[in-house]
């Protein structure tokens, strides 16, 4: 007789398998291939003119020299125009993660190839440069204001649901007594024994909060914010963009969005030179 239980990559997850709920993110696909970074100068000719822009670059050079764990600065680009813009969009570069917010104010943000570097685009004329590990205006819109786990509820027989209810009972409490600062705590649906009818469960009763990442490096990687504060499903893809690993991590925000201290240290340098360069 076969088992209902099933360890592999789930059902119901991935590319391909929905069907309209991610027509949104058409601009930002699944990454492919490892981005390495190139040194880029710019021409002195090109950029002579900008001093809006040479300044703001500038600026967010001295903001990653001077960064720490925790720090965070932002720079506005409203008052630049059409030129000065597409110069810093030519030094800073496309880098590896990629990130999209919904909700009242919707934004694309893209990592510069400096880590720790990220263009912040929206509605309303939201144009800015932010510095730190992680754009905090996103984490900031990442989950709902209010939302609830009703562990009674979920503990009411389903056909085909084994696992799902104690999974989801460990998740709420353990975002109910998490404190600032504990480490992730990660669960392995790839490894779980699980039904489908569970994992459709738990997908219900997560619900979909306001921020997707999407990183790659030496793999791709997709983070989608739950509806309960803290609770993030990260999935990992193969260079065939098949699902290989699934998890969900309890933690403030992944360790794999965000920008390390020692890359961020590196960003200052390398921007350094670009600028340097053009003096």
């Amino acid at each position: 007789m076969a088992s209902p239980f099933a360890i592999q990559p789930p059902l119901g997850f991935g590319p391909g398998s929905q069907t309209g709920d991610e027509e949104g993110l058409a601009y930002m696909p699944m990454p492919s291939g490892m981005r390495v970074y190139e040194p880029h100068l710019l021409d002195a000719d090109v950029a002579g003119p900008c001093a809006a822009a040479l300044a703001t670059l500038a600026a967010v050079r001295d903001a990653l020299a001077r960064w720490q764990p925790g720090g965070h600065e932002s720079f506005s680009l409203a008052g630049l125009d059409a030129r000065n813009r597409a110069l810093i969009d030519e030094a800073l570069g496309e880098g590896e993660v990629a990130v999209r917010v919904t909700g009242v104010v919707p934004l694309e943000i893209q990592e510069a190839t400096f880590a720790g570097v990220w263009r912040v685009r929206g509605a309303e004329g939201v144009d800015r440069i932010e510095v730190g590990a992680f754009p905090r205006g996103a984490l900031l819109r990442a989950f709902p204001a209010e939302w609830q786990m009703d562990l009674e509820d979920i503990a009411r027989p389903r056909p085909g649901v084994v696992n799902a209810p104690p999974i989801l009972a460990e998740i709420a409490h353990r975002t109910s007594a998490r404190a600032p600062g504990t480490p992730a705590h990660v669960i392995n649906f790839s490894l779980l024994p699980h039904t489908p009818e569970d994992l459709v469960l738990i997908d219900e009763v997560l619900g979909q909060g306001h921020l997707t990442i999407l990183s790659r490096g030496y793999g791709n990687c997709r983070i989608d914010a739950a509806a309960r504060r803290d609770v993030w499903r990260v999935r990992y893809y193969n260079s065939t963009d098949m699902l290989i690993l699934d998890t969900l991590e309890i933690t403030s925000l992944p360790e794999v969005a965000q920008a390390a201290p020692e890359d961020i240290a590196d960003s200052a340098a390398r921007l350094a030179q670009v600028l340097d360069a053009l003096a």
